[in-house]
């Protein structure tokens, strides 16, 4: 994974693989650098992959809502 990549297409691939991989996304809540690094088979410092682990939670936080809310909407 190059360092200029694109981020939106990253975080969607990421995301993806992860709700779809229970033991991946166990690793990623414990250790997300490191769940990361080996997601994309790279090794770069901690600094450079938190925005994109940022931006990963971030969605991830999003679509947990988005079900859950769904499922609210159920009930009436």
């Amino acid at each position: 994974m190059e360092l200029n990549f694109d981020l939106k297409a990253k975080v969607e691939e990421a995301v993806k693989k992860l709700q779809n991989d229970p033991a991946l996304l166990k690793r990623f809540e414990s250790d997300p650098v490191k769940a990361i690094e080996s997601l994309f088979d790279v090794d770069l410092p901690d600094e450079q992959l938190k925005p994109l682990v940022t931006a990963i939670q971030t969605k991830l936080a999003a679509s947990d809502l988005g079900d859950k809310l769904k499922d609210l909407k159920k009930l009436f």
